[in-house]
């Protein structure tokens, strides 16, 4: 960090309180000559007297200026969080007291770029990208060239941090076309470019044209499997490696990596002495040979990378799980200093790694001693991080509703919203593909959220007990029970699918090979719902694939039990269970088939949490239809007109047709109604584009869902691919029914691939009538689906899976309500005709 000199500060505020502002930087000036752990706590007294006198924007640029000092000693000590904190507090003060037309104090260098470096190590990838977008886009402005370089190279850094390799090479190749670049700077950029083509596993001539580094090989040799080769590239680059100072972070970095290539030889001794010496780097005080307890850890990342190694190299199954476990440990500590969910969900993917990992140790443990209490533990593994991201902000609800008056909490939601509502609109900035001052502004509004965030989530925690996705077995067998249900998770790893099967009084797991056979089927069989043609031009292909994925999935273990709950995972989130076929046919008549839905009604949940949180309806049941109807469009609904027919006779409700089906209008009106019925189109976005739902005036995306707060009983959305988006490994499906889930939809119903069609309507028809009588969504579904199978009037054609099989529920097995008219209308003519014949009796006496 470049240090600023003080007599600079002295001399252009002289005048102005000079005595405090000048204790300020003497202070920090004799830190930073003499930095140590002595000097520190010396500085960091004065600074606690120093907060509590300024008055003056001079005496705030000093402190910023102690504050940035302080940040770095911090980051050069590896106390991350800390320093982080630290280089917050001085940028929310720089920009609270407007002080960029002060002076000519570096911002930038002396926080911007120092903060987005460790947002970057600690994976905090959201803020990562914004503070150096911002200092970017600062850069740029000033026409600052060094500093806009620099920018660039720790973007493209952070693009192959995330994986995004193109991103990383354009932004190298935008950089490498600038004027007055350095030849350090070069270097840095072409080892950029050179990781992220190795990793795009880019041909070797073309890597060969571009590598300028002998030390950086060991990277290729690595991609191509020339281990020995890659040792001694490795070699080469950590003895020039240490020619200059390192951080302990960094020099750790090289023993794990060592440590990894000697793992890739088999060399496991040699392995675990890179380990050692890495943690010996990061905990000085720790001694002892084993792996330290976690109350000694702290949120470094380094960390995980030391403990996952060791898990591997373990033979010990139980000493593996708690080398895994303290992975675990330290992925939750930096989890709570990230705010945004799309940084928590990229993160999540590692974790879901691990677990899969767990799973197959606790899998292989049960198979030689039949101990049921092994499968347990594998279902907490399977369960941790499956849609975290969702069930936390599900536990927030949940914890708002129980101190509805804690004024914490309600800020807290209140600074939620705000983030989705600022990250929607950076999101509609970003894709005009240019760095504008309103980007920048979002940006900084991004940011300050955050920080805001990070304040209460401190405080808040102190307040109540952490929650977690922890669950007891026996809670959900009673549940089971009750629901007299069974409950099936799968878990799609990168080597296996595994079954959980539970029960109200056993648990069972399946092992399940996933290789490229099975893959290819579920991906085949998912693909038949594509259009309606392909399952009607050759029925006997759709009968084959059906029953095989039946098996494939082991479905039939379940086929004793009425009540199904199904928790999927990766692509089984796309894969209609109820249409596939319990046994072999010949038959094309599909009202014939054995379909699955026939003998057992099918719910679907997100996870355990979900399925033991969703409560029933309150039975207000009053509906509110949004119908656009897109009249005199090529998007035209017609069919749309029938459902809210239908909805307007079977059930007290609103509608919305045509130009009042606006957004405003159900933003405003969506809160006042239980259930919220959505016929419409929808999108399932892509790698650039969220997910949508489209209204009369305007389409209202994810990120604009995850800010807005619902509280429905059931949300229907009848509308085209609702529950398809980008597939994230441990959160799921990145769709529309999963921003109103966000929102707060207790239950939904909604489609898995696109069908505008009057098959639609019928099965809405049947849905209503029979949610009037039973008051159950998840009774509805089932029936409503079995009706229009049985439904003479309904060609064989429109019978096809494709048309009838779309909708899925996710929500309580509620129970039906029994239909007691017939007995009214019994008991009704019983008591006419009593009366009728007292009436005669007494005419006759």
């Amino acid at each position: 960090m470049k240090k600023l000199s003080f007599l600079f500060f002295f001399i252009s505020t002289l005048g102005f309180s000079q005595n405090l502002e000048e204790q300020i930087y003497v202070a920090t000036e004799t830190f930073i000559s003499n930095p140590n752990e002595t000097t520190f706590l010396i500085l960091e007294t004065k600074e606690a007297t120093f907060k509590t006198q300024i008055k003056t924007k001079n005496e705030q640029l000093a402190f910023i200026f102690l504050q940035s000092h302080k940040g770095y000693y911090l980051h050069e000590q590896s106390e991350l969080n800390k320093a982080i904190t630290t280089y917050e507090n001085a940028l929310k003060r720089f920009n609270e007291n407007k002080l960029s037309t002060l002076s000519d104090f570096d911002i930038i260098e002396n926080c911007l770029k120092p903060l987005g470096n460790l947002y970057t190590k600690t994976d905090d990838f959201t803020n990562a990208l914004n503070t150096i977008n911002q200092y970017i886009y600062l850069a740029d402005k000033n026409k600052n060239r060094p500093h806009y370089i620099s920018g660039l190279i720790n973007l493209s850094t952070l693009y192959y941090t995330l994986g995004d390799h193109q991103s990383a090479i354009k932004t190298v190749d935008d950089a490498l076309k600038s004027l007055n670049i350095s030849k350090i700077q070069k270097i840095h950029l072409i080892d950029i470019k050179t990781a992220s083509l190795v990793a795009s596993s880019v041909n070797n001539s073309t890597l060969a044209s571009i590598i300028e580094k002998e030390e950086n090989n060991y990277t290729i040799e690595l991609k191509k499997g020339n281990f020995n080769k890659a040792l001694t590239a490795f070699k080469n680059y950590k003895t020039h490696e240490l020619k200059r100072v390192l951080t302990d972070r960094e020099l750790s970095q090289l023993h794990i990596e060592e440590g990894q290539i000697h793992f890739l030889l088999n060399q496991l001794d040699e392995a675990i002495i890179n380990l050692k010496q890495a943690i010996k780097i990061l905990l000085p005080n720790f001694k002892t040979d084993g792996l330290p307890n976690k109350n000694e850890l702290y949120a470094e990342n380094k960390f995980i990378d030391i403990f996952d190694l060791y898990a591997e190299i373990e033979v010990n199954s139980e000493r593996a799980l708690q080398s895994f476990d303290l992975s675990f440990y330290v992925a939750r500590l930096l989890r709570e200093n990230w705010t945004s969910q799309e940084t928590k969900t990229r993160n999540e993917i590692e974790n879901r790694n691990r677990s899969e990992k767990c799973i197959t140790i606790l899998f292989d443990a049960f198979k030689q001693t039949k101990n049921k209490t092994f499968l347990n533990r594998a279902f907490q593994y399977s369960e941790n991080h499956k849609a975290s991201v969702l069930t936390d902000i599900a536990q927030k609800r949940l914890r708002l509703q129980k101190h509805p008056n804690d004024s914490l909490l309600v800020k807290e939601f209140e600074l939620l919203k705000e983030q989705e509502h600022i990250t929607n609109l950076l999101i509609e900035e970003s894709l005009a593909a240019n760095r504008s001052s309103k980007i920048n502004d979002l940006s900084e509004q991004l940011s300050r959220v955050s920080l805001q965030l990070k304040a209460l989530n401190t405080i808040i925690s102190k307040k109540y007990s952490n929650t977690n996705n922890s669950f007891s077995l026996n809670e959900l067998q009673q549940k089971l029970l009750k629901n007299n249900a069974v409950l099936t998770e799968y878990f799609y790893g990168k080597n296996y699918l595994y079954q959980f099967i539970i029960s109200d009084n056993d648990i069972d797991l399946k092992q399940m090979p996933l290789n490229d056979t099975s893959k290819k089927a579920i991906t085949k069989f998912n693909h038949l719902f594509d259009n309606p043609s392909i399952i009607n031009n050759n029925i006997n292909n759709y009968t084959q694939q059906a029953f095989n994925i039946y098996e494939l999935l082991n479905f039939k273990s379940l086929q004793s039990y009425k009540n199904v709950i199904i928790i999927p995972d990766g692509v089984l989130n796309f894969t209609p269970f109820e249409a596939l076929l319990s046994t072999k046919t010949e038959t094309t008549t599909y009202s014939k088939m054995p379909f699955v839905i026939l003998n057992q009604n099918i719910a679907y949940s997100t996870n355990v949490f979900f399925y033991l949180n969703t409560v029933e309806s309150n039975k207000k049941n009053k509906v509110l239809g949004v119908f656009p109807v897109f009249k005199n469009t090529q998007q035209t609904l017609t069919f749309s007109i029938n459902e809210a027919e239908v909805i307007e006779n079977e059930m007290a409700s609103r509608i919305f047709m045509n130009a009042d089906a606006s957004k405003s209008n159900f933003i405003k009106n969506a809160s006042n109604y239980n259930i919220l019925h959505l016929s419409t189109h929808a999108t399932s976005g892509d790698f650039v584009k969220p997910a949508s739902i489209s209204f009369y005036d305007d389409n209202l995306t994810l990120n604009e869902l995850y800010s807005i707060d619902l509280n429905a009983d059931l949300v229907v959305l009848s509308a085209c691919e609702t529950g398809i988006g980008k597939l994230h490994k441990a959160e799921g499906a990145m769709s529309v029914a999963r921003g109103f889930q966000f929102a707060g939809a207790k239950n939904l119903l909604f489609s898995l691939w696109q069908i505008n069609d009057l098959s639609t309507s019928k099965i809405m028809e049947f849905f209503y009538e029979n949610y009037k009588s039973t008051q159950s969504a998840f009774t509805a579904n089932h029936h409503s689906k079995i009706a229009y199978l049985q439904n003479k009037s309904i060609s064989n054609a429109k019978k096809s899976p494709y048309y009838w099989s779309a909708f899925v529920y996710y929500g309580e097995l509620s129970n039906p309500i029994p239909n007691n008219t017939s007995f009214y209308i019994f008991f009704g003519i019983l008591i006419a005709l009593i009366i009728v014949l007292l009436i005669l009796k007494l005419k006759k006496t």
